[in-house]
């Protein structure tokens, strides 16, 4: 599980880095074309955000996951893993869609506050994991 976390941890990383750099200055440039809106980057910049903490968040539980509650650590790091594709991948396709010529994605909608439950979810079984002893 260790490497699978650190797999995923390092990719998704690596794509919030990039996808926060085209936000910069690809999407940037696009919103006088009408195709991109001020509100759309900045939601595009809010899921490469949490995309890329939950990926340093995920990269620590990795290194973590036998100091403490292995089984609590390992569902929090999938709630994570969970949480960067609903939560930010959503937001991506959503502020995007437009640009690239997606139709009717407002279904993506409800996906986004799901996969904020989960980055939720994901910090209180941390908590749960740190105030239980590793077995």
């Amino acid at each position: 599980m260790q490497k699978r976390f650190l797999v995923f941890s390092g990719f998704s990383g690596a794509i919030a880095v990039a996808l926060g750099a085209m936000a910069a200055h690809f999407l940037k440039s696009k919103i006088e074309t009408g195709l991109i809106t001020e509100a759309n980057l900045q939601a595009f910049e809010t899921a490469a955000r949490y995309q890329i903490y939950h990926s340093i968040a995920l990269l620590i539980l990795a290194l973590y996951i036998e100091k403490f509650n292995a089984k609590l650590i390992s569902k929090a790091a999938y709630c994570f893993m969970a949480g960067i594709v609903l939560f930010s991948g959503s937001l991506y396709l959503l502020t995007t869609a437009k640009l690239f010529g997606f139709s009717d994605v407002r279904w993506l909608g409800p996906i986004t506050p799901i996969g904020g439950l989960f980055f939720i979810t994901g910090w209180i079984l941390l908590a749960f994991a740190g105030m239980k002893k590793n077995k």
